[in-house]
């Protein structure tokens, strides 16, 4: 095999194991459906530690790059980072919503305790 033709083949390899993790993080981010369940799963730990895991090679590859994939594996980082903090935050906005609607809950409750102990009460 030709020295340029190996190139090519190495570079291919590398874009595909870039791409695994990739949509590894984004299965796991829940922004598409695992084929094998057909069901969107979440996982931000796992999705974080994917893109560690690229970070990672990103760390080590360094200076042994093609240009090609060297942009490549930037321009994926990137867009995976601008995904999980999306992730991140929607599951903050959750988690105050769910904070907000609890008091709201004990406040209805207490309403309608009050209510029932009011008839309770009632001589009628």
């Amino acid at each position: 095999m030709a020295k340029d033709e190996s190139e090519k083949v190495s570079e291919y390899h590398f874009i595909q194991l870039v791409l695994m993790f990739q949509t590894a993080a984004m299965h796991q981010m829940g922004k598409i459906q695992n084929p094998i369940t057909k069901k969107v799963e979440r996982d931000l730990n796992q999705a974080e530690f994917s893109i560690d895991m690229l970070e990672m090679i990103q760390q080590k590859t360094k200076g042994n790059l093609s240009q090609n994939e060297k942009k490549f594996l930037d321009h994926v980082l990137y867009e995976l980072r601008m995904n999980y903090v999306d992730e991140v935050n929607k599951e903050k906005e959750k988690e105050e919503v769910r904070k907000e609607a609890e008091p709201k809950k004990e406040e209805e409750g207490e309403k309608a305790n009050g209510s029932q102990d009011a008839k309770s009460k009632d001589p009628k």
